[in-house]
Parts: C-alpha cells; structure tokens; sequence
C-alpha cells in the first residue's frame, strides 16, 4: 500500500500555498481582530477562486467532491498561513451538516464562497465570527436553527482574531440521524490538519530565527541544547502527519459515513490528539527560543501562538478525543 499523498493534492495545496505567500496574511488577522474584515474577506474570496471553499462540497450543488486527502492537504496550508476566519465551520463542517432541502438551498452558495459558520454544544458552544456569516447555525439535540445576525460585541478567545457571539436561534429543523457525527468527525479532522500546519510554521520561524539570533558570539541555533528542543518538535510533527493522512484514507474509505470496521472515529481522534499534542510543544518551544519578543503583540509569532492555544480545544477537547 502507498502511504503517501497523491501529486494532484500536492499540487493543488502548494498553489494555495503561492497564492497565500503573495497576500500580506498576517496584516489582515490583526485587521480580522480588530473588526477590520475587508482584507480578510479579500483573502477568502481568493480561497474560493481556487475552490478551496467547494473542496468538501459534492458536484451536485456546483462543488468539487474532493478527496480527505485533499482537504487535509489544504487545511495544512490554511494552518500554516494563519488564514482567519470560520475555516474549519465553513468548509468542512457544514457541507457534512446540511442535508436534503437545506443542502440544495446553501451550499452551492458556500461553494462559491459564502462565509458559514455553527455553533453545537458542548464542543462549539459560540458561533466564530457569526458578525461576518452569511449563514449562521446552531446544532442541539438533533436539529438546526439557523442564528439571528448577532448584536452587541463579541466574547473573548485567546485569539483575538476569533470573534466568538451567542447564537439566538430562530425555527429550529430535524437533522439526519449521523448528521453530527459525520460534522463532528469532519470538524476534528480539518482541525488536526490546520494544527499541523501552524505547528509547522511555528518551527520555521523558529528554527530561521536561532539562525540569525546571537549569544556570546554565535547563533543560538548552533547550540546543542537549542538544537536538540527543534529536534523534538520536529520529530512530533511528524510523527503526527501519518495519523492526519491515516485518517484521511479511513474517512475516504468509508463513503462519508464512517463504517464500524473501519473505526473512523478512532482514527480521526488520534489524529486530532497527535496534532494538536505537536503544535502545542511547537509553540511552547518557539516562545522559548525566541524569549520575551515572542510575547510581543507587534511580532508574528503571536499570531500563530495564540492560534495553536485556541484551535486543540476547539471541535473537542483532549481529553474528549483521548477518551475516543
């Protein structure tokens, strides 16, 4: 068996990766958090040019139909970049969500590049960024309600440039019966990729950082005990990647409805854990290296840092997926 990611979705992932390199990604989170969406939204709407906004979306309602892999491949890039926004909600999440009448009603317009967002308790008690949605959904006890346009400021996140807002939902419909678990499923594998990704990009900085940075006449990086903590990193990150890429061939296997054999959820939840274990030691270890400029709001680093912090208990705790 090849375990490895096929040249299309490499492809396809590095030219969203050339796309995102070309845009100023780190200027529009800090305009995202601000409440500025302008260059953000600019950003999303070259996304969906690309068709990264249809990946997960079927061709009957104008999508892709892309493979996990796929998806996997470009959450990465997402992750790496620091794109702001609902990705994971929009992207993935509702296209597993909405079924039926309400999948013919919205997601061509999400594959074309409407902003969507959900909140489903206990996991996603607040909808991320409901102020920009176009669509905006609210998942308990088996059914839906879409959420009024939200009002007043948004809650606090460790990240700023998640703007979190109480969903007031309106009528309320019934979900197909694997409708959450399919969405859950879907959430946590975009997650554990986007995790992946930022992880990475923590320790490029990092490592490009000990380079140039100097102690008693030589670059940190060249010091033993610095290079053996990038060393660990390094290490987790990929033992991580095969578990992502594992759970994109069950979820692929499996029809989008996981079957038992293939035990979907195990998969996927390893995934998430590994992930999000490896970003997180990433981020601690770019904050140690870099010392007290990494706690500085005017440099980058924070961006991803704060990221990280956000991202492994979103769509499920540790513990949940441990436990999974």
């Amino acid at each position: 068996m090849r375990f490895a990611r096929a040249a299309e979705s490499r492809a396809f992932a590095a030219s969203v990766d050339a796309r995102l390199r070309a845009a100023d990604v780190p200027s529009a989170v800090r305009a995202w958090a601000a409440g500025e969406h302008r260059p953000g939204l600019a950003i999303w709407s070259t996304l969906a040019d690309l068709g990264v906004t249809a990946l997960a979306i079927g061709e009957e309602h104008d999508g892709v139909g892309a493979a996990p892999d796929d998806l996997a491949s470009t959450f990465e890039v997402l992750g790496y970049h620091g794109v702001p926004g609902p990705l994971v909600e929009s992207i993935a999440v509702l296209p597993a969500l909405l079924t039926g009448e309400l999948a013919d009603r919205h997601l061509p317009a999400l594959a074309g590049g409407a902003v969507g967002t959900v909140a489903m308790p206990p996991h996603v008690p607040y909808l991320l960024d409901a102020d920009i949605a176009d669509l905006r959904w609210a998942v308990a006890d088996g059914s839906i309600a879409q959420c009024a346009a939200p009002a007043g400021q948004p809650l606090g996140s460790v990240d700023p440039s998640r703007r979190l807002f109480v969903c007031e939902p309106l009528a309320a419909m019934p979900l197909a019966p694997d409708a959450v678990g399919s969405a859950v499923r879907a959430a946590a594998f975009a997650t554990s990729a986007q995790l992946l990704g930022a992880g990475r990009r923590l320790l490029d900085d990092t490592v490009a950082y000990a380079k140039v940075r100097a102690q008693y006449g030589h670059p940190i990086g060249e010091y033993q005990a610095v290079k053996h903590l990038l060393a660990d990193v390094a290490v987790r990150l990929e033992l991580a990647a095969p578990l992502v890429h594992g759970a994109a061939v069950a979820l692929g296997r499996s029809t989008g409805a996981c079957a038992v054999d293939l035990d979907c959820d195990r998969d996927v939840s390893a995934a998430r854990v590994a992930a999000a274990e490896a970003a997180h030691l990433a981020a601690r270890t770019a904050l140690q290296v870099h010392g007290a400029i990494g706690y500085t709001a005017e440099y980058d680093l924070g961006l991803w840092l704060t990221k990280v912090f956000a991202l492994q208990s979103s769509w499920g705790t540790q513990r949940f997926h441990r436990d999974r």
